[in-house]
């Protein structure tokens, strides 16, 4: 008994033709060019192009390149504050960045084109290809090619066994195996590694759904956004939100109903070693109920991606900072203005900016109504002198807080009914105090207070607290969107993992008495594990067909005994295995197919 794997060019069987390929791919086959005349045909060319595997990469490519500025540039539906600040720092290129949807990318025009190209191109090759596999497993094995010998992995031997018997136990024994077996015509045809194709189905699927589940989000999602100082809360409406955006399925009259308070945050920081300064935790202790119903009130906490659900929707923690309690009192001592004002962070160590705005100051020492405006820095950790720095924080934590002012007077604009950004101090209807023909500025310890220049009065910096932003989001295709990326994930391992082989056994009476049992295997792919199985099945096989004891083993290359001069079985035709293609699993699929 010899088992033998070939691979030289002159062993292998000759490639089939496209009707073989057909028959064996769950691919849909393609043509070079436009077929047909006139615009059926130049249709039916383009529908094949957009089916293609070159096609659905070019595709899968473009859509990970429209994806890149989502995560370079900041997004609407992600962060209104951080869209504001980009903007404001990249005057001159936002207003092209807002023509080219680039603050939407997800939701924009040129995005949406390429995933709906690529719904169509997955959907074109499924369909076809799943109605074809339906179909070979409707089907019996293909039969034995009349010439085993020259497959790529084969073994024969002599045996005193009855042929029909040996045929039988070679048929029991691969449907043991796990192969789908059929006994017919004096030879047995057997297939195992389906699953490989079901793999590379479920992976076309999963892209699909997980497509659909970011359709379906793009469609029906919506993002609020939501800044609180510690001690307050909100509901969520419309009118409370600080931005909203919503889809053409969801606006602000489907809002999920609840109410959050925010008792308060903690931030800490490493305060030694080489990581100075790098955050260790932000926790947001929360309290909230749903509906209306206040009697509901639940705590919980909100930590940087472990957000907190409620109802339909989560709430996400995406930053924090800190908010100086200030207090604003004219040139009699009245209070004008008592506030927590949050002030933006600017770079790591949290140095912070911000503005206030007394709008209703009242008469000036001039005897003219008047409004201020101050603006300024939050130093959670200040230093000693500014010199060659200016105001810059040194450590994020509230190790040595401070609080840096400018004031202004005149006409802060709020009367006028435009709007105005919160964060920002319009000065070109103020005019800065002065002392001494210096712009008035005063750094404030918590406690400390600041009389204004010409009897405005006085600001005293009460002390401070932390706040917290919140990014409300409802995204209905999320779950959708992660099944699909985990059935992808395991679709494509069983279509790269599983092996697609056949096994054909064929045991033949002899004229001089005996029967010549031939094995021959193939697979779908080079891999040693069909040669390793064929052998193990010509071993197990042994019980039922011992090997004759005058049967020499054949050398590789050599023609067995059993074969006439032009290597043909006894009592076979000397055709090649072409005539058998259309049964090669071999077979290669159009390269261009999304096998």
């Amino acid at each position: 008994m010899t088992v033998s794997k070939t691979t030289t060019e002159t062993e292998l069987p000759p490639a089939p033709d496209d009707t073989a390929a057909e028959r064996l791919s769950t691919a849909p086959v393609e043509s070079e060019g436009p077929t047909g005349i006139g615009v059926f045909g130049w249709a039916r060319w383009m529908w094949r192009q957009l089916t293609s595997m070159r096609v659905a990469l070019i595709l899968l490519f473009l859509l990970s390149l429209a994806a890149i500025p989502g995560s370079l540039i900041p997004q609407n539906g992600q962060n209104q504050f951080k869209v504001q600040t980009w903007k404001a720092q990249h005057t001159t290129v936002a207003p092209i960045y807002e023509k080219l949807q680039l603050f939407d990318v997800y939701s924009s025009v040129w995005f949406s084109a390429i995933y709906i190209l690529l719904f169509v191109s997955l959907a074109g090759c499924i369909i076809p290809r799943t109605w074809q596999f339906v179909g070979v497993l409707r089907s019996q094995p293909p039969a034995a090619p009349r010439n085993l010998t020259r497959m790529p992995v084969h073994a024969a031997w002599r045996t005193e066994a009855d042929a029909e018997k040996v045929n039988a136990a070679a048929h029991r024994l691969l449907r043991k195996r796990g192969f789908r077996a059929n006994l017919s015509g004096g030879a047995v045809a057997a297939e195992k590694g389906y699953l490989r194709e079901v793999g590379n189905l479920l992976f076309h699927l999963s892209l699909f759904a997980l497509l659909g589940g970011f359709a379906w989000a793009s469609l029906a999602s919506g993002t609020g956004g939501k800044l609180m100082v510690e001690g307050q809360g909100y509901s969520n409406t419309i009118t409370q939100l600080d931005d909203f955006t919503g889809t053409r399925f969801y606006n602000n009259q489907d809002l999920d109903p609840f109410y959050l308070k925010l008792d308060d945050f903690t931030s800490k920081f490493q305060n030694q070693g080489d990581q100075i300064g790098a955050a260790r935790q932000f926790t947001a202790n929360v309290e909230y109920y749903q509906g209306s119903d206040e009697s509901k009130l639940k705590k919980g906490t909100i930590e940087v991606n472990h957000p907190l659900e409620i109802g339909g929707s989560k709430v996400y923690l995406i930053g924090h900072g800190y908010a100086p309690v200030i207090t604003v009192r004219n040139g009699k001592g009245d209070v004008v203005y008592h506030d927590v004002v949050p002030f933006l962070p600017q770079d790591a160590n949290l140095t912070s900016t911000g503005v206030v705005k007394v709008s209703d100051y009242g008469v000036g020492p001039d005897g003219n109504k008047t409004q201020l405006g101050f603006s300024g820095f939050f130093l959670p950790t200040a230093p000693v002198s500014f010199a060659g720095t200016g105001p810059v924080s040194l450590f994020p934590g509230d190790a040595e807080p401070e609080l840096v002012l400018n004031a202004f007077s005149g006409d802060l604009g709020t009367d006028s009914g435009l709007p105005q950004n919160i964060y920002q101090l319009n000065t070109r209807k103020l005019t800065q105090m002065k002392v001494d023909d210096q712009p008035a500025k005063a750094r404030l310890k918590p406690g400390q207070g600041w009389t204004l220049p010409d009897g405005y009065g006085s600001v005293t910096f009460e002390g401070y607290k932390q706040w917290a932003s919140f990014n409300v989001s409802h995204r209905p295709g999320n779950a959708i969107a992660l099944t699909g990326a985990v059935l992808a994930i395991l679709g494509l391992i069983g279509s790269l993992f599983i092996q697609r082989r056949r096994i054909w056994v064929r045991a033949v009476a002899l004229p001089g008495g005996g029967t010549q049992v031939e094995l021959a295997g193939l697979g779908r792919s080079e891999s040693a594990k069909i040669a390793e199985e064929l052998a193990e099945l010509a071993v197990d096989l042994q019980d039922d067909a011992p090997a004759s004891e005058g049967d020499a083993p054949a050398a590789e290359g050599e023609t067995p005994a059993a074969e006439d001069e032009n290597g043909s079985a006894p009592g076979e035709d000397d055709r090649a295995p072409e005539d058998h293609a259309a049964e090669d699993p071999t077979a290669p699929a159009d390269q261009n197919s999304k096998e």
